[in-house]
């Protein structure tokens, strides 16, 4: 008896933290979900002038309509877009109306592309503000000779094109050889489902696996 008591108790133990765990990725989920869709409702929302000293906390995903003029420098991103292949991101320095000097990230073009001369003249974009963390400690440095990125660093991009470290993602095209890439919640991970089926999975096995044993252990005492 002792020793089916012991596998009662160790398995709704058990049970008990598996479910648990499930329910916490359910409550996660439900948080996510409200929170990508209020990042979604932000992005799609009306742009507003750019603010006088952007902060990255304050205004990410903030919509933001620019006007001014592009400068001739251009970075090159190195990134892959679903059934195209391998390309760039084009980041170019933007001087606006108001004198603020940043960067726009206009969209991507195919690695065919590189040399060609985009349209650095004066135009209005709307985009958002956006601050993305794609640094770790597997990206490579930038190859500078071949103009060659393999993140988007504002910070260094900036320091590489005498701009604010404030990066514009256009919505829009800015040249007819761009698509643009804009802002979206694709890229923000949301894997709590498959947690909580996880968590809910191993409670099932587990359930399963102390009856089990709580059945032979029963059988044992009777014989």
């Amino acid at each position: 008896m002792r020793r089916v008591l012991f596998l009662l108790i160790f398995g709704v133990s058990g049970l008990a933290i598996l479910l648990s765990l499930g329910t916490w990725q359910v409550r996660r989920l439900a948080w996510k979900e409200a929170l990508l869709a209020e990042i979604d409702s932000r992005i799609a929302g009306a742009p507003a002038q750019l603010p006088q000293h952007p902060d990255p906390e304050r205004d990410k995903y903030l919509p933001v309509a620019v006007s001014g003029s592009f400068g001739p420098q251009e970075l090159h991103v190195l990134v892959s877009v679903k059934m195209v292949g391998p390309g760039y991101r084009v980041i170019a320095p933007f001087v606006t109306d108001t004198g603020n000097r940043i960067m726009i990230d206009r969209g991507f073009i195919t690695t065919e592309a590189k040399q060609t001369r985009r349209d650095p003249g004066p135009m209005e974009i709307a985009g958002n503000l956006h601050w993305p963390d794609e640094i770790d400690g597997y990206t490579p440095e930038p190859d500078l000779k071949s103009n060659i990125w393999f993140a988007r660093d504002v910070p260094a991009m900036a320091a590489a094109l005498g701009t604010d470290p404030v990066l514009l993602v256009a919505r829009d095209r800015t040249d007819p050889g761009v698509t643009p890439l804009p802002v979206d919640t694709a890229g923000i991970p949301n894997d709590h489902l498959q947690y909580a089926i996880t968590w809910f999975g191993l409670a099932l096995v587990w359930a399963a696996m102390t009856t089990l044993f709580l059945w032979r252990g029963r059988a044992r005492t009777k014989g």
